[in-house]
C-alpha cells in the first residue's frame, strides 16, 4: 500500500506525520521523501545511508554533420527545448522533457540522446525502516523526473510512506499519482483552508481516497472542519499546538518516539487509512 502524505503549503506538518507513522507501523515499511528541492526527513530519521545512485535524464546532442536544419525537431518539441537559429541548431537542454521525440522525428537520425544530471537518490535504514531520498541538484529545475525514480525504490508488499512536496504543482502530483490514499496536512488558519482547497482538488483529479490531519488543531477557527465535513473527508487526527510537541521537532525528534501514547494514535490512523482504501476499491462510501 502507498500512502502519499501531502498539504496545499509548505509548514503544515507532512514529514511529522510521514515520519511518525513510518516509525509507528509494524511490519515492512518504507519511508520515500519525494521533496527533492529541500528533503527533511533524514533528519529525522537519521538513517544509516548504505548507497547512493546518481540519476540522469535524457536530453538531445546534434550531430551537425548529419542535419541539414530541416527544424522537424523544433516543431514536435512543445517545450521549445531545441530550435534552428541561422545555420546551427540549439538544444536547451534545461527546458527538455526528455521525452525523446526529437530524436525520434528526426528523418536524418542526426540526434542521439545523452544525459544531464539531475540529482542523486541515497537510500539506508534505521530500526528496520528503510529510507530513501531524492536531493535535486542545484539549479536543476526538473524535479518530477527525480521523484519518479525515488518512487521506483517503492517495494510490493511494503507499506511505502511518501512524503511529498508542498503546493499543487507537477512535483506534488508526480508524487500522489497512483497512489492507494493521500493524507493532506493543514492548518486551522485562512491560509491553511485557501491551500487545502487547491490540494483537494488536485486529489480530485486523480480519483485517489483521501483524508485530513489537522495539525495546531486548537489554533485558527472551525471553517477547516466545516470545508472537511461539506467535501465528505474524513478528519482522521488532530494534533494540537503544544510547546512539548514544538521543543521536540526542533530537537529532530520523532513525534511518535517521544510518547507511547502518540505512537498509538499514529497506528490508529495507519489502520483508519487502510479500512477506507479497502472500502474505496469495494465501491462504498467511507463517510
Amino acid at each position: 500500500m502507498i500512502i502519499s502524505v501531502a498539504s496545499g503549503k509548505g509548514g503544515t506538518g507532512k514529514t511529522t506525520i510521514a515520519t511518525s507513522m513510518a516509525f509507528s507501523v509494524e511490519g515492512a515499511v518504507q519511508l520515500l521523501d519525494c521533496d527533492v528541492e529541500e528533503p527533511n526527513a533524514h533528519l529525522f530519521v537519521r538513517p544509516d545511508i548504505t548507497g547512493a545512485e546518481i540519476i540522469y535524464t535524457p536530453v538531445p546532442e546534434v550531430n551537425m554533420n548529419r542535419c541539414t536544419l530541416c527544424g522537424t525537431c523544433s516543431e514536435i518539441c512543445r517545450f521549445n527545448a531545441i530550435v534552428v537559429l541561422g545555420e546551427t541548431i540549439l538544444p536547451f537542454t534545461e527546458l527538455c522533457h526528455g521525452c525523446g521525440g526529437c530524436m525520434l522525428a528526426c528523418p536524418e537520425k542526426a540526434i542521439r540522446e545523452t544525459g544531464r544530471e539531475l540529482g542523486v537518490i541515497e537510500y539506508g535504514s534505521r530500526k528496520g525502516l528503510e529510507f530513501i531520498h531524492g536531493k535535486l541538484r542545484i539549479g536543476e529545475a526538473m524535479a518530477p523526473p527525480l521523484i519518479r525514480k525515488v518512487r521506483e525504490y517503492a517495494k510490493p508488499g511494503f507499506l511505502t510512506i511518501i512524503d511529498a512536496p508542498p503546493g499543487t504543482s507537477c512535483p506534488v502530483i508526480a508524487a500522489m499519482s497512483g497512489a492507494d490514499f493521500i493524507l493532506l496536512v493543514t492548518e486551522p488558519t485562512p491560509f491553511g483552508l485557501h491551500d487545502l482547497k487547491l490540494a483537494v482538488g488536485a486529489v480530485k483529479l486523480l480519483d485517489i481516497p483521501c483524508g485530513l490531519v489537522i495539525n495546531r488543531s486548537d489554533i485558527g477557527d472551525g471553517r477547516v472542519r466545516e470545508y472537511a465535513l461539506a467535501e465528505n473527508i474524513p478528519v482522521l487526527m488532530e494534533i494540537p499546538f503544544a510547546r512539548g510537541i514544538a521543543e521536540a521537532y526542533s530537537r529532530g525528534e520523532v513525534l511518535a518516539q517521544i510518547s507511547s501514547g502518540w505512537k498509538e494514535k499514529f497506528q490508529e490512523l495507519s489502520e483508519r487509512i487502510k479500512n477506507i482504501a479497502r472500502q474505496k476499491s469495494a465501491g462504498t462510501s467511507y463517510a
